[in-house]
């Protein structure tokens, strides 16, 4: 039996399953996430109980003496285990927080491994640890949503950059981390208030979904109220493309320039530095020779001189 597929076109799939959800605190991430069908929310910070929405508390078990008896990757492999093998009738997954997640596994491993900083860990193995675990969580849980036709929503936070001299809204969650999540999902969303008013906005997203392919309405329902969702990307001119991406080179070289000049400018105090603390340093040519010290002259040596002889007494 050949497992390859017939060479014929197939109708894609284009329901959004995955999503990263951000903004700032009480910006309506966690009211969102509500109107999703019969979500779980993995709790972080301890709210579980003041939330609605059934909700688990993530985190690690301890005894009395503060040590970890079972740490919280454990714990979320459990719980997904059961999402995955019993019949529970939830249909999103929350995840609320992930930056807490990834906090909480770099934890485990620092106390397992005796460390206070997970850089402390020789050779990159504490990196490469922690690397491993968000990755095995994230495809775990994509692996759910495929199997289980549930939704997976990982809430992050967010932080106030500059760019282009705007003021922008990003994920708090950390670059590394945040390519790993977003390229797992379909939807990344920006909760905003202004004023009384909450705003849902499409920040990026995989494709251009359609909305009569989105086969579950309740979802449909759901990105409506989301600008951007079913927006079609334009298609950019070559011309204007060119434009942008010589645009980009110029930008990319003035920062190369600029940073090399720091580097020169770093190299160059810490050589002032280190002349002060020698001391002040001559040029071997301008080195004014020592005079030479004359020699004492040595006194000459008397001559004896001899007494006249006595004449005879008589």
């Amino acid at each position: 039996m050949s497992l390859l597929p017939q060479n014929n076109k197939k109708k894609a799939k284009e329901m959004p399953r995955n999503y990263v959800i951000f903004g700032e605190t009480m910006n309506g991430k966690t009211y969102f996430t509500e109107e999703f069908p019969n979500p779980i929310n993995l709790n972080t910070d301890g709210n579980a109980e003041m939330i609605e929405t059934p909700s688990l508390n993530i985190s690690h078990q301890r005894n009395s003496k503060g040590e970890i008896t079972k740490p919280v990757s454990d714990v979320l492999s459990e719980v997904i285990d059961e999402l995955q093998g019993t019949k529970h009738g939830f249909e999103t997954i929350v995840l609320d927080t992930v930056d807490d997640i990834i906090t909480l596994f770099e934890q485990e491993i620092c106390e397992a491994e005796g460390v206070k900083s997970i850089g402390d860990i020789g050779w990159g193995k504490g990196h490469a640890m922690l690397e491993m675990m968000v990755r095995v969580l994230i495809m775990r849980l994509k692996e759910l949503s495929m199997k289980k036709k549930v939704n997976v929503i990982y809430i992050s936070r967010s932080i106030d950059i500059e760019e282009n001299d705007v003021q922008k809204q990003v994920p708090s969650l950390k670059k590394k981390w945040m390519n790993i999540v977003n390229g797992n999902s379909d939807y990344t969303i920006l909760c905003r208030k202004l004023g009384k008013n909450y705003i849902r906005k499409v920040e990026s997203k995989r494709k251009n979904y359609t909305r009569d392919k989105v086969d579950d309405e309740q979802i449909a329902s759901l990105l409506d109220t989301v600008i951007g969702a079913f927006d079609k990307s334009k298609k950019t001119p070559t011309n204007e493309a060119k434009k942008i991406v010589d645009q980009q080179e110029k930008q990319q070289e003035a920062e190369q320039s600029a940073k090399q000049k720091e580097r020169e400018q770093e190299a160059s105090e810490t050589q002032e530095d280190k002349s002060k603390e020698d001391g002040p340093q001559q040029n071997p040519d301008e080195v004014e020779p020592e005079p030479k010290q004359e020699q004492p002259k040595s006194k000459p040596t008397p001559t004896p001189t001899r007494r006249p002889a006595r004449p005879p007494r008589n």
